[in-house]
């Protein structure tokens, strides 16, 4: 567990929160060579009395599973191991969920305990061009992505949003062309249709495609079975499904995991 505060926040869009955290622990803190490098954030539950130190073992022996902290699944951002930061951005839907009323009530000084991290990808620096798809959640993997893109290499970015207000600006080296969708109720497969209305270059591509998980799978076989792009040139996960949060989402996965080994 790596245990720092915040420093500051800012509000990036109406919807998006950014929260940067520092602090001495971070000195330890692997920098990986990973773009979509991620961390779970731990929420104590509140009126829980938790035992010191605050360690997540001793928690789960001692403690009843209700009473165990939440953990919701964030990218990295950034990481400046010089300044000692690292940030990371929330998406708030209202007071709904836990991360979101989290990072917009956070001030400097509050504690923030974090998992990880993990990851798994980073933009081939060999492939021809990128492709880029995904919706909010998956702004910031892309947004770190598009920085480590060599430069002048054609990278082609789908991304969906909720409307023009929650469009932000990315940068990259590479030659960045951004389609930005909004989304619209009785569109489905809207992330999907306009990957297969892009023109794509030549070349080999390395594609990633991250976000709810319904259109990330109809992405994926559009590019596997339409485009025919090799799998290993592929990075592909579901972040989220509509109507569940992050511990029903992964309660699904584990069933599906089980029923696939059946």
């Amino acid at each position: 567990m790596t245990v720092l505060e915040v420093r500051r926040t800012e509000r990036l869009t109406p919807h998006m929160i950014r929260v940067v955290a520092g602090g001495d622990e971070l000195s330890s803190f692997p920098d990986t060579p990973y773009t979509d490098r991620y961390v779970k954030i731990i929420f104590p539950r509140a009126g829980v009395v938790y035992p010191e130190p605050f360690e997540m073992d001793s928690i789960r022996e001692q403690l009843p599973r209700e009473q165990w902290p939440v953990t919701r699944t964030y990218t990295v951002r950034a990481f400046d191991q010089a300044a000692g930061e690292l940030t990371i951005d929330v998406v708030q839907h209202g007071d709904a969920g836990v991360a979101g009323p989290w990072a917009a009530g956070a001030r400097p000084g509050d504690v923030v305990r974090l998992l990880g991290p993990g990851g798994a990808y980073a933009p081939d620096p060999e492939a021809d061009w990128h492709l880029m798809v995904g919706d909010e959640s998956a702004l910031p993997a892309v947004g770190a992505a598009c920085e480590r893109i060599p430069a002048g290499v054609p990278v082609l970015a789908v991304l969906e949003v909720a409307d023009e207000a929650e469009q932000q600006e990315l940068r990259s080296p590479g030659d960045l062309r951004v389609t930005w969708l909004h989304r619209t109720a009785g569109i489905p497969d809207q992330l999907a249709t306009a990957v297969r209305e892009l023109t794509f270059p030549s070349g080999r591509v390395h594609a990633f495609v991250h976000g709810e998980a319904g259109a990330v799978r109809s992405v994926r076989t559009h590019l596997v079975n339409e485009r025919e792009v090799a799998r290993e040139q592929l990075s592909v996960s579901g972040y989220w499904r509509r109507g569940r949060d992050e511990d029903g989402w992964r309660e699904d996965k584990a069933a599906e995991r089980a029923l696939a080994a059946s």
